[in-house]
């Protein structure tokens, strides 16, 4: 008789990295565009875990059904859940998964079908622990583990490795297709809740957007951030997001002129959202501008028509005509990151 599933294990974090570090201690995987899991099988009960230790089972019933099919009755992975939609990966698809009602999130299962992206194995298919085996001894009996059980099913793949470099610098330019390279150690064990042994290079995108309008500070009459606008396919300016990362010295001169440009409607196109529960009437509150001002910023991930985080301010752009801020810019190769697996 097996014993019960040890499910403490916290999954083990990276630390950000400006570029890939070399080495034969390192080997390298594909930075995957999804939500973090570790899924527990435990006789007939699966459970999908976040990485804040927040259940994901009931939003993804098509991979917790899948594992259950597993013939193993007792494991541990780690991987991530990710969506693949026209060529890509969509997040906005998993973002609409977490909702209240369960009819919703099965109609949703059906046509948008989740994938598991498995790159680690914490406990193995007799039960046995394994976190703290080195990784180059995890990843051994993982592929043995997929060789054996994931063939069989669909809706979870084994992540690709290397420990050649310059195959991680494939990945790492494959553009919209991965969000960057991860870096490991092999000869360490698993590190639940660290950051050390593990690294994340994400590629870093900018471009340059219009000025379309700007919020105050919550308690003073200064610049809090700048709102972004690309015109789109109509010419018309959408808001796209936001930049706050404005220097303490800079905002009053830059208060005083932009309050010179305001001018409505700022937007032609979609305008910056409403009140929410989560924000203050002041905080919401915005001034439209006079579409002059274009601005250079640093981002991460576009998706949904918008900058999925908040920008980095990198320059201003004097020499660049609002009118070719368009979308474009962030349209990038639509290439599938599945085609690694």
């Amino acid at each position: 008789m097996s014993l019960p599933l040890n499910k403490n294990f916290e999954p083990m974090e990276a630390q950000p990295a400006s570029e890939l570090p070399i080495g034969s201690q390192w080997q390298y995987e594909p930075k995957w565009d999804g939500f973090r899991c570790l899924a527990f099988r435990d006789h007939k009960q699966v459970d999908l875990m976040s990485k804040a230790s927040k259940p994901l089972t009931r939003y993804f019933p098509e991979l917790s059904e899948a594992l259950a099919q597993i013939r193993a009755k007792q494991f541990v992975l780690d991987g991530e859940i990710v969506i693949p939609l026209d060529g890509g990966l969509s997040f906005d698809s998993l973002l609409m998964r977490i909702h209240p009602a369960a009819s919703r999130i099965r109609k949703l299962s059906e046509q948008t079908p989740a994938l598991f992206i498995v790159f680690d194995l914490l406990v193995d298919d007799r039960g046995h622990a394994l976190n703290q085996e080195p990784l180059e001894t995890r990843r051994k009996r993982l592929e043995e583990f997929a060789k054996k059980y994931l063939s069989s099913i669909t809706k979870a793949r084994l992540s690709p490795v290397t420990q050649d470099i310059a195959v991680a610098r494939k990945w790492f330019h494959m553009g919209v297709a991965l969000d960057g390279v991860v870096a490991k150690r092999r000869d360490l064990p698993y590190q639940s809740g660290e950051r050390t042994g593990m690294q994340k290079i994400k590629r870093q995108r900018s471009a340059d957007c219009v000025v379309g309008g700007f919020r105050y500070l919550e308690k003073k009459a200064l610049v809090g951030s700048l709102l972004l606008g690309l015109y789109n396919a109509e010419g018309k300016l959408d808001h796209v997001g936001f930049t706050s990362s404005i220097s303490s010295d800079e905002r009053p001169a830059l208060t005083k002129k932009l309050e010179r440009l305001i001018k409505p409607p700022g937007f032609t196109g979609k305008a910056p959202g409403g009140l929410s529960r989560w924000s203050s009437k002041r905080s919401m509150e915005w001034q439209p501008l006079d579409s002059r001002l274009v601005v250079e910023v640093q981002f991460d991930h576009f998706t949904g028509g918008r900058f999925r985080h908040g920008t980095k301010f990198l320059r201003w752009r004097p020499d660049k005509a609002p009118k070719d801020c368009t979308i474009q810019q962030v349209k990038r190769e639509n290439r599938s990151a599945l085609d690694l697996l």
